[in-house]
């Protein structure tokens, strides 16, 4: 995520558990039965509990919820902005990762209408935003089974007084539905934590003249009487706070690149110009990421532009970054679209296990931004540090970046000296190991979820050093570090 001048910035992941029989060998003519797998212990005698309503991370112990993994949503919604109502189906398939009785989903605000599991009807009750689903029969550990929730009401956002809010917006045309650390949960039913990471089918159903614009690959429109459908698949696991709904007008690019599709939406509430240009440079800036970082990791490219003065962000949503129109009021801003950009690989393909570690995707997308500016003509990724190191404020180093608590997940510590760590990593084991770290752990870690502690122990296996002293002062320090120097 970007936030916008006027609030920081400064330049801105289903198996199903199966065995393989194995026919034996051996000299007689009859072949040696397969062995028995033993047997698992019958429903009757099992330990059905409910899921926990939460994955228990240390910033947001509600987020998310145990018991089961998720590997599909199908969201299929119809909103009708005049009356600000959303109806809408999502059919979640997981696997049981315990014996379960019951589990839960996240979802606010919403009037639950039935819920199915396995195509039988399920009880289900609400606390607070949880949705209680109660199985007819429990859930075995290892089997895959299917929800379906139907719902609808008035979507609200999320109202966090630390952080702020995120989720559904009403719009005088439209909606948005973006957010971080949660969103998705004010729009459908979904385990809200990047932990669970599952891949995605959007149909969104919205009054025929405006545009309904989600992540992933465009599936196609239809128009029925009043209203289109607009449908999009993304194929890729998928943290749930990058998805995004964007309903309104638009001004809309659609192209190939490099086999991939290309769709880009910029609001008609700006004249055309900058926000323009600017998104139209994703995939020159896309293909020097991809120099440097690896492959591009998704099945399409793309970006929004909206001009809500509620939101004043840009966001990683994944394949189809959205930035406020702030970011373009002063010329054209390729920088924004490197940020955001670079996110697709670090914390998208490459996403958090825990929201302690958001460092891992705001320090790296902000150092992208520095060598996207120097690739570009503009200063160097040295002169950007040195300017930082001289410069920060006081409360950048008192803040530890691998550490900075809820009410710091966002602040400038986390962006620029998360940037000045990656630097320091740079200069302390030089180019070439450096690049190398970073496209490995782009390669090794994409589709999945990631730590600090894999990071730093990568940096070590790559470089040949030890990095635990650099690190710690760099993450976990509350003063400025000596400036790094080049180890031999």
């Amino acid at each position: 995520m970007t936030l916008s001048r006027r609030t920081l910035c400064a330049g801105t992941g289903l198996l199903l558990a199966g065995t393989l029989g194995l026919a034996g060998c051996g000299s007689s003519d009859e072949p040696e039965p397969a062995p028995t797998p033993a047997a698992a212990p019958p429903a009757a005698t099992r330990q059905f509990k409910p899921g926990a309503a939460g994955v228990g991370d240390e910033y947001f112990p509600t987020y998310g919820n145990g018991g089961y993994d998720v590997s599909r949503y199908t969201v299929k919604v119809r909103y009708d902005p005049a009356e600000d109502q959303l109806s809408g189906t999502t059919t979640v398939q997981a696997a049981a990762t315990g014996d379960l009785s019951a589990f839960n989903l996240d979802l606010a605000g919403l009037t639950v209408r039935s819920v199915t599991v396995d195509g039988a009807p399920a009880k289900h009750g609400r606390k607070g935003d949880e949705l209680v689903v109660t199985p007819a029969r429990g859930l075995i550990a290892g089997n895959g089974f299917v929800v379906e929730v139907a719902y609808e009401g008035k979507p609200e956002p999320l109202r966090n007084e630390v952080i702020g809010s995120g989720g559904f917006l009403h719009t005088d045309e439209g909606a948005i539905a973006l957010g971080q650390p949660e969103s998705a949960s004010t729009w459908f039913p979904v385990n809200d934590h990047p932990s669970d990471k599952a891949t995605y089918d959007f149909e969104i159903t919205v009054p025929k003249g405006l545009t309904a614009v989600s992540n992933g690959v465009p599936a196609g429109k239809s128009t029925t009487g009043d209203w289109t459908t607009w449908k999009w698949a993304e194929r890729s696991p998928m943290a749930s706070y990058l998805s995004t709904l964007v309903i309104g007008r638009f001004r809309i690019t659609e192209g190939e690149h490099k086999g991939r599709p290309v769709f880009h939406a910029v609001t008609t509430d700006l004249p055309e110009g900058a926000a323009d240009r600017s998104i139209a440079g994703t995939v020159r800036v896309a293909d020097y990421l991809e120099s440097v970082f690896g492959p591009y990791p998704f099945g399409a490219y793309g970006g929004v532009v909206i001009s809500d003065a509620r939101i004043r962000y840009a966001l990683e949503t994944q394949s189809r970054p959205v930035y406020s129109a702030g970011f373009f009021s002063g010329g054209e801003n390729t920088g924004v679209v490197a940020h955001e950009l670079a996110h697709q690989w670090f914390g998208n393909s490459v996403s958090l296990a825990k929201w302690q570690d958001i460092w891992l995707n705001e320090g790296l997308a902000t150092y992208a931004e520095w060598l996207w500016a120097e690739h570009d003509g503009g200063r160097s990724a040295q002169q950007e540090f040195d300017a930082r190191y001289a410069g920060s404020p006081g409360q950048v180093w008192r803040t530890p970046p691998g550490e900075p608590g809820v009410a710091n997940l966002f602040s400038e510590s986390v962006y620029q000296r998360g940037g000045m760590t990656v630097h320091a990593l740079r200069v302390s084991v030089g180019d070439k190991a450096f690049f190398e770290i970073l496209r490995t752990w782009a390669a090794q870690k994409r589709d999945a979820n990631a730590t600090t502690a894999e990071f730093v122990a990568l940096a070590e296996r790559v470089s040949g050093q030890q990095l635990d002293d650099l690190f710690e002062a760099w993450l976990y320090g509350t003063q400025r570090p000596d400036r790094p120097e080049r180890r031999r």
